[in-house]
């Protein structure tokens, strides 16, 4: 007997997709439904089904779908950002037709708050599961196996590279330019910040390590189901996700537009939606049919080493719509097989990525896995020495993105007017007895960024590997000083060895001198004491407390 698969937008770009998967599947009965039955009608012609003509706001839909009596029901249409306060309602028709019901939503709260659905979906024995699509169901997959072994995942990173020539529906155009500029919700170092859609802007090259590459593409930050569910599920402390547009001018033109709404003085792009399908139609014959995605996850692989892993997925001839299809594909194998639990929830980590590739045959696409140390700044500038060190203080300089780091410390101050001149031009903190301390450390190339906050007085510095000798070279604006570094007695040590003024040396008889030094304080806790002195002046100040990582301050 044939399991009947109701596909809702089954004549789109990803819903034909899927519709043309399932309709070599011997087990099924296709019933390809939408708006536009004359489109319905066609793609049946050509492709096989039965067009239905259904509409998720129809008054009649719970009615309607049980008159269908699908075994699944799977929703593309979208966009589901616009569904609207009802926004569950094929799935409860699907759930009240005794029906499994998948969709392939990329809108973070839509997936999320499926979940809302699980008590009826235990009941009826059925399996309700969002995001069935390239985000989050198959990038959960690939980092369900990039992360195995690791025991502390610091950074999951995916991004998603259409080709140009790629067809794009009006739904998907509507998803991406409604999120330009607006407030994006990312989880960098342990905590959620606020980032403006389409910002972030990088180049990235997607590189399989032979064959086709995607090179030097723009990507910018996006919205993604990912960023909202990752974090919990795989405990890292850091979920990006990127998209791009293959051509710099429709990539860096969404960038312009995105301005006025992170100023605040349009509320959305979306009402552009028409227009900016009609141009990217005028430019389709630009660009490739090339597009690719890649997620990487770098952790912890022993107390000391860093690895980075990454999966890459490459598209050619135009395939690349056929990505997002199949999950839905891999998940209707799999109910009918009776493999996914019963319940309401995101499609994370549901299935084997070996399954979404097994279906990739006769299409082209081709994946790659890879992966390499990652060096952290520290680690490249104390090399094996590092694992001299306790673990606590090994974990302090384990910057891959954000690091952030709470405390207390006692702050002094030397003598003299020079001094004070020389504690204000480089902002140190004032003195004080149990001052409340931030230390934020982030990644920036090669190098670091640690902006120290006591009390809300602030000051930075930057942080590369010394090229002209060992240790790690700190700026302070046109100040920049060579730290030697050495481990003794368990702490690590910061010797002043050089120093610079705007690239010009200093005479050694005006560097400052510094027993600055980290350690672990008797409840194990990284604890720094920092004490700073100038030749011919004499103490100018000295700094002395412990950190716990966010996360662990009482």
């Amino acid at each position: 007997m044939s399991d009947i698969v109701l596909v809702v937008g089954g004549y789109g770009v990803f819903g034909a997709r899927i519709c043309m998967g399932l309709a070599g599947e011997a087990s099924v009965d296709l019933v390809v439904a939408g708006r536009n039955m004359r489109a319905a009608e066609a793609f049946c012609v050509r492709y096989g089904g039965r067009p239905l003509r259904l509409d998720r706001d129809d008054a009649d839909l719970t009615a309607r779908v049980r008159d269908v009596g699908p075994s699944v029901v799977i929703d593309v249409a979208g966009p589901f950002q616009n569904y609207g306060p009802e926004c569950y309602r094929l799935a409860e028709a699907a759930l009240a037709a005794g029906a499994h019901y998948l969709d392939l939503s990329d809108d973070p709260h839509f997936t999320a708050g499926i979940t809302g659905l699980d008590a009826a979906a235990r009941a009826a024995g059925r399996t309700v599961l969002s995001g069935v699509s390239s985000v989050p169901a198959l990038s959960s997959s690939a980092v369900a196996e990039l992360a195995e072994g690791m025991a502390d995942i610091h950074v999951i990173e995916s991004v998603i590279l259409p080709g140009n020539r790629a067809p794009r529906g009006l739904s998907v155009i509507r998803a991406i330019v409604g999120q330009a500029g607006q407030p994006l919700s990312v989880w960098r170092g342990g905590r959620f910040v606020s980032v403006p859609g389409w910002s972030g802007l990088e180049r990235v090259t997607l590189d399989p390590g032979g064959g086709t590459r995607v090179t030097g593409r723009w990507a910018s930050h996006n919205a993604a189901p990912d960023l909202a569910l990752f974090p919990p599920r795989f405990r890292a402390r850091s979920v990006l996700f990127r998209a791009g547009l293959e051509l710099k001018l429709m990539h860096g033109g969404l960038l312009l537009l995105s301005l006025p709404v992170r100023w605040g003085l349009v509320r959305s792009l979306a009402p552009l939606a028409r227009l900016l399908k009609w141009v990217a139609e005028r430019l389709e014959p630009f660009g490739s049919d090339t597009g690719g995605m890649r997620v990487c996850v770098v952790g912890r692989t022993t107390a000391a080493d860093m690895e980075l892993r990454e999966w890459v997925l490459i598209a050619g001839a135009g395939d690349g719509p056929h990505v997002p299809a199949l999950p839905a594909r891999v998940l209707y194998r799999r109910l009918r097989d009776g493999k996914v639990e019963p319940g309401a929830r995101a499609c994370v980590a549901e299935f084997p990525l070996a399954d979404a590739e097994a279906l990739m045959a006769g299409l082209n696409l081709a994946t790659h896995r890879a992966k390499r140390p990652m060096p952290l700044l520290f680690a490249k500038a104390l090399g094996p020495d590092l694992r001299l060190l306790p673990p606590p203080l090994v974990d302090l300089h384990a910057v891959i993105d954000v690091r952030r780091w709470y405390g207390e410390a006692e702050v002094t101050h030397g003598p003299g007017l020079f001094a004070r001149l020389v504690r204000a031009v480089m902002r140190f903190p004032r003195a004080g007895g149990a001052v409340r301390v931030a230390v934020t450390m982030e990644r920036r190339g090669s190098g670091e960024v640690w902006v120290r906050d006591f009390a809300g007085q602030r000051f930075r510095s930057h942080l590369t590997r010394n090229t002209t000798g060992p240790g790690v070279r700190e700026r302070f604006g046109l100040l920049s000083f060579d730290i030697g570094l050495a481990i003794r007695d368990g702490g690590l040590w910061y010797p002043v060895v050089g120093g610079r003024l705007a690239g010009v040396p200093l005479p050694r008889a005006l560097l400052p001198t510094s027993t600055s030094c980290e350690g672990l304080d008797a409840a194990g806790r990284a604890c720094f004491d920092v004490a700073i002195a100038l030749p011919l002046v004499g103490p100018i100040i000295r700094y002395r407390g412990w950190l716990v990582p966010d996360g662990e301050r009482g």
